[in-house]
Order: structure tokens, then sequence, then C-alpha cells
């Protein structure tokens, strides 16, 4: 590999004077530079971006932490933010915890504040106790997609109001006539779906349509999940005529699931989701959806990241970090941004009930 000392030997110059024509720094005269691109070229130096991060107390990186890579919403959302990270001059690390906080603890003590200025954070199962001491070595963190505006967290956050999303499922299955109505949670009772479905419960008491707990199941966010929490529904209660679904991963796994028991989407069972991933699009039929803004958040948080740590390098580490992260502006509290609201996507997977459904039993 190439070394830079190398280049400046070739090119007759200090390396120092490499660095200024890598770095665009200082004044260095226009035959001077050429000659050193021309080294740079000709010997094909490629700059050591973690030599560069030691030497200099900075990294040209940002890390994205995510809870499982294998959930096709993470990539979409990696995706929007690493464009959006290189538009800025910054390289993106993902790092997936694999939904273990030892893993997520282990990647910030490696990268937060050497391999990466700071970081994004999406539902990586990460305690805020390690987040702050991130924040304390000067590495500035960012909460994405965070699920409740009306709490926010004393952490810098982009928000997106979910609970808004799951009243607009609900509101989209009672305006086309559907009263019995299941739930499918992606996460655990209380869990990270908590306020979608709050949102869905909500709606559907303001319109006088019962929900009892019988009608509803807490599953893993996945596919498999879905499914089986499906099947468990379906099979207890034949009356349905709707599945609500917080994620579109248990939707299109209820919509399997349907399938397998000789039901058709959606004259014999409606189902609707929440986010409007790429499958959500291409399945068949293609599911109904409530999508969040996922590529202005990532923008969002992407933005709001860089500024703090901007703001972290001007006033030097943790004084500058809280300097960024909290001020008079915000009242003394973290910084919280909220994306546009989430928009109802009526697609293929929702329609009225058969007016021959079985009748309605108690629980």
């Amino acid at each position: 590999m190439t070394t830079l000392n190398e280049v400046a030997q070739h090119a007759g110059v200090t390396p120092a004077t490499v660095s200024n024509v890598l770095r665009s720094r200082g004044r260095v005269g226009a035959a001077t530079r050429q000659r050193v691109l021309d080294a740079v070229s000709a010997l094909g130096y490629r700059p050591h971006l973690t030599a560069r991060a030691l030497a200099e107390g900075r990294a040209p990186t940002l890390a994205l932490m995510v809870s499982s890579i294998a959930n096709p919403f993470y990539p979409e959302f990696a995706l929007a933010a690493e464009r959006a990270a290189r538009s800025s001059g910054h390289f993106m690390i993902v790092c997936n915890t694999n939904e273990d906080p030892e893993v997520g603890r282990a990647y910030l003590e490696q990268i937060a504040g050497t391999l990466s200025e700071g970081v994004l954070v999406m539902n990586a199962n990460l305690h805020f106790d390690d987040l702050h001491k991130t924040e304390q070595r000067g590495a500035p963190v960012v909460l994405c997609m965070w699920e409740r505006p009306d709490q926010p967290p004393d952490l810098p956050c982009v928000a997106v109001d979910f609970r808004a999303a799951g009243a607009i499922a609900a509101q989209h299955l009672l305006d086309l006539g559907h009263t019995r109505i299941g739930a499918i949670i992606g996460s655990k009772r209380g869990g990270i779906h908590a306020a979608r479905q709050e949102g869905f419960r909500d709606t559907l008491r303001a319109a006088g349509v019962p929900h009892p707990q019988s009608t509803a199941r807490f599953a893993h966010d996945s596919i498999r999940g879905g499914y089986q929490a499906a099947r468990s529904l379906l099979e207890a209660h034949p009356q349905l005529t709707a599945i609500f679904a917080s994620n579109d991963l248990p939707a299109l796994g209820a919509m399997h699931a349907a399938a397998d028991l000789g039901l058709r989407v959606p004259q014999d069972l409606s189902v609707v989701g929440i986010t409007d991933i790429e499958l959500a699009r291409e399945s068949r039929p293609a599911l109904s959806t409530v999508a969040v803004p996922t590529r202005q958040a990532a923008e969002m948080a992407v933005d709001l990241l860089r500024q703090l740590i901007e703001r972290a390098q001007r006033g030097g580490n943790k004084a500058g970090f809280e300097a960024a992260g909290k001020g008079a502006a915000d009242g003394g509290t973290a910084t919280m941004r909220v994306t546009s609201p989430p928009v109802l996507m009526a697609r293929a997977s929702t329609a009225p009930p058969r007016s021959d459904m079985p009748a309605e039993t108690s629980d």
C-alpha cells in the first residue's frame, strides 16, 4: 500500500503539502497541487481513514446502529441515510446489533468517537446509559424514528407520529365498514410498537367498535411472527373480517396465513400494515399500509447529527455537544425534530367486508 510519504517523495514536496492538497487546506500553488495529484494518480494512493482518524482525532464517518439488517426496513433507511451522509462529505458505517445490547455496546465502545464522529441509533436495543456515555466521549448521538413525539427522550432525536399511523390504519378499516378487527402488534406488550397500538385501539373505541384483548396478538416483528399470530387469531376468531398489523412484515405474514387457511385477501379478510416497505408494494395482492416518511426521517437525522458534530467540534467535545443538543431554544431539553405525518396507501389488500361472514361470537 502506497504511503503519504511516498507520494510526497514522488512529487518532491513535504508530507504536509500532500495532506493539504488532499484535504483542500492551506495555500498550495497550482503547479504544486497538480504535481501532487499526478503523484497520487501514478502511485494509486488511497488515504488510510483509520490512520487519519487517529491522527486528527476525528473521522469522516457516521455510524448507524440497527437491530436487525435482515428486516428490509433498515436497509431502506440505511440507503437514504448513506446518501445524505455522502452528500455532506461523510461515509456511513452500518452496525448490526442482531437485537443484542452487548453487541451494540461493543460497537459503541470501539467505533464512536474514533472511527465515527457520531452515531445514529435505530431501535438497536441499546440502553440510554450507554448512549449518554457515548456522548460524554464526544460523539453525538441521534435517535432515529422515535415513535412518541408527545414524549421526547433526553437524547436528540427525529420523531415520527406512529400513534397517528395506527389511528389512520384503524380509520381506513372503519371507513370500509369493518367492525370485527383483529390486531397483530410486532413487539411485546407495551414495547416499541405501543404507540401504534394505542392509535389503532383508541380510534376503534371512539367509533364505538369493541376491541377485546383476545383479538390482539403480540408477535415478533417478522413475516413468520405475523404468520403465527394471524393463524392463532383466525382460528380462535373466524368471524374477523380484517387484521391490523403494526408493521408491514407481520401484515405480509398475516396474508400468508390467510392463504393457508383458505381465505382470500381482501374478499374474505382485509389486511393493513404500517411503514410502506418495498415488499408491501410488490406483494400480491399489494399491501394497504400507512406510509411513514422514511427518506425524510433519514435525511433529517443525518442533518441533525452533522449539526451536533460541528457544534461539538467548535465547543470542544462534551461541552460542545451539550451546547448542541441542549439549549435555550429547546427549553433545556434535548433537540427533537418531527417528520411530516404518515399517509395512507390504500391498495389491494383491503376492501369492504363480505355480508355473509360468520356471526360474531362472545369471548
